[in-house]
């Protein structure tokens, strides 16, 4: 019996030696997680990867309530936050110095670490609602998420930019909140954009009659248009209740992001973290799902963080130049 604890004892600091004999020289005590509102994908996603660092290790991390990618780029960029969640719309304009946080001041310092998931843009009203195309949101309050978010930016932009939507009254709030202010009245229409299932609108939907809104090619056509980065997406039947058939939509790929400052050694065994425990990071998000490293380039747009490159290069993935 004492063998038998010595010798688990002795493999359990086995499995552990890894963690802690890599390099650690520079690594922060702690780091922060820039996420999204409550009851979007981000926070639930950045939460459980939170634990998962802390645990692996050794460094206490935390997802923080954000605006979303809009406010994440830049909160990385300026070293504010260690790591940040992006879609790749947001992230390639901040690049360009066209971030509506810091407009003119290229983020030059943000390097991608690994894929996440496709966010796609997605649409609910209440069942009794008169609404039953986007062209019926002309004229109407429709909820566009938090400020700063892809899907503020993107909605938001899309109503004012395309023919036939005079008079939506935009209203900014979080997931959660947004879907608290449909099922009141408050609003005529929620819009969104976060990884699927999306809990505000899987809540909503068990807690009332709820109408998803699928795309028209018409619509889905102006999207892509005005917000080029966005590509073809379905989302299956029965994502959520009260949503027998298949949706058609557009979607914007997400990625981690960190400061060039990260140290190589943190950046890699970040990423080798996420990349080799794919069970554990469905069980986080089910948006997981295709946090995959052969989605790796999917991001044609951030540079990746040297430790990143090391990780997917070092497991058969090769990074262009340009992305190094």
């Amino acid at each position: 019996m004492k063998f038998t604890k010595i010798a688990a004892a002795t493999m359990c600091l086995a499995l552990a030696a890894p963690a802690m004999a890599q390099d650690r020289d520079g690594w922060p005590d702690s780091i922060t997680i820039g996420t999204g509102s409550q009851g979007g994908t981000y926070f639930g996603y950045g939460s459980g990867f939170g634990a998962m660092i802390t645990e692996a290790l050794g460094i206490n991390a935390g997802a923080e309530i954000t605006g979303g990618p809009v406010q994440n780029v830049t909160l990385v960029e300026t070293g504010e936050h260690q790591l940040g969640f992006v879609t790749l719309g947001p992230a390639d304009e901040a690049r360009k110095g066209e971030s509506p946080l810091m407009p003119g001041v290229p983020h030059e310092k943000v390097r991608a670490l690994f894929p996440m998931y496709q966010t796609p843009l997605q649409a609910a009203v209440l069942a009794s609602s008169d609404i039953t195309g986007f062209q019926d949101m002309a004229g109407k309050r429709v909820g566009v998420g938090p400020a700063g978010g892809t899907s503020a930016t993107y909605w938001t932009r899309f109503f004012e930019n395309a023919d036939g939507y005079d008079g939506v009254k935009v209203s900014n709030a979080g997931g959660s909140d947004t879907a608290g202010q449909l099922k009141d009245g408050l609003i005529d229409a929620f819009v969104y954009a976060a990884g699927l299932p999306t809990g505000a609108y899987a809540q909503l939907a068990v807690e009332n009659d709820v109408r998803f809104i699928s795309m028209d090619e018409e619509t889905l056509g102006k999207m892509m248009t005005i917000v080029p980065a966005m590509a073809p997406f379905t989302i299956p039947a029965n994502t959520y209740e009260d949503q027998p058939d298949a949706l058609q939509t557009v979607s914007l790929w997400n990625f981690a992001i960190t400061n060039e400052s990260l140290p190589e050694s943190l950046a890699y065994e970040i990423t080798k973290l996420a990349m080799t425990n794919h069970d554990r990071m469905v069980t986080n998000h089910a948006a997981a799902k295709e946090t995959l490293a052969e989605n790796v380039l999917k991001n044609q747009v951030i540079p990746f963080h040297p430790g990143a490159v090391k990780w997917f290069e070092e497991n058969g993935y090769e990074i262009p130049a340009n992305l190094k």
